[in-house]
């Protein structure tokens, strides 16, 4: 099989941890290259992500560059042993390899942190709130509602049989913006009421008085799983997104999610009796800003 000209993002990763354990480990192409008896120009396209890696194969190179066994190990495994495509291939004919990727990355991840400025995060939009902001930027209507589609099958990853680990911190200006209209952001509203329901997700607000600290951070999300080491940040750019897999990268937005953590109102509880929410928290703010619509 010829080398592939569009590697996914986890193709891409699996090789950029390959190459940096060979380094590390002080090995030669042409010495991986011979562990599993391949020409030299096989690692580097499996480094790239061109061409896969065969089990076996994998374990031979993990165990040669001293990869101790362990989540990190398995990790990388489990990465490789992925084959076939995903639902999110049914929308190659509209949606491009990022989105897509992003995607892959939602169904793999245990855990996703997420932080909108502007915006309600994507897989906590309605449908109506979601067509309106998409229809923003493709006018297309064919392609905008193929666009909503695909936003709305993004969202099962939260109410699957083994849901994702989810927490967004919302800037107060998302609730403000009125995205199609009073009625399209009332029943947004209340979608991020009703959604805050599930024990596997968290909504905070970040309030205007917090300060300018959100101001300094983009739209970003973070994908975690099984070992931090494989963790993945994601930034979203009207041109080109991104995927930062540096691990001094990956601690820096980690600390950055946490501040705004600690900056933001305490999360979203629609459970607790109104005589909880004595001192402002998210959802007396998300109610306020309903009210006033």
């Amino acid at each position: 099989m010829p080398p592939r000209t569009s590697p996914s993002e986890r193709q891409r990763r699996l090789g950029a941890e390959l190459r940096k354990l060979r380094l590390r480990a002080g090995m030669s192409g042409d010495a991986a290259a011979r562990l599993i008896e391949a020409e030299r120009t096989r690692i580097s396209h499996i480094e790239s992500g061109r061409v896969d890696v065969p089990r076996n194969g994998l374990y031979k190179l993990l165990r040669a560059y001293g990869c101790p066994e362990g989540t990190y190990f398995d990790g990388l495994m489990a990465m490789a042993q992925v084959r076939g495509k995903g639902w999110w291939d049914e929308f190659s004919d509209t949606i491009g390899p990022a989105a897509r990727d992003l995607a892959e990355l939602e169904s793999r991840a245990t855990v996703v942190r997420t932080q909108e400025p502007l915006f309600i995060p994507g897989l906590l939009q309605t449908e109506e709130y979601a067509s309106a902001v998409l229809g923003e930027t493709e006018r297309d209507p064919q392609r905008a509602d193929r666009y909503v589609e695909f936003r709305m099958a993004r969202q099962r990853v939260l109410t699957g049989a083994a849901p994702v680990m989810y927490h967004a911190v919302i800037h107060e200006a998302a609730l403000h913006s009125h995205v199609g209209g009073p009625k399209v952001m009332r029943a947004q509203l209340l979608r991020l009421m009703e959604v805050s329901r599930l024990p596997h997700v968290t909504v905070q607000v970040f309030p205007f008085e917090a300060g300018a600290y959100s101001a300094y951070s983009q739209s970003f999300e973070i994908f975690g799983g099984s070992t931090p080491e494989l963790d993945t940040v994601y930034l979203e750019h009207p041109t080109r997104s991104l995927f930062l897999r540096d691990g001094d990268q990956l601690d820096e937005y980690a600390r950055m999610f946490e501040r705004l953590c600690e900056l933001a109102l305490a999360p979203v509880d629609p459970e607790s009796p109104p005589e909880a929410h004595r001192t402002r928290d998210s959802l007396s703010l998300i109610q306020h800003v309903m009210y006033t619509l």
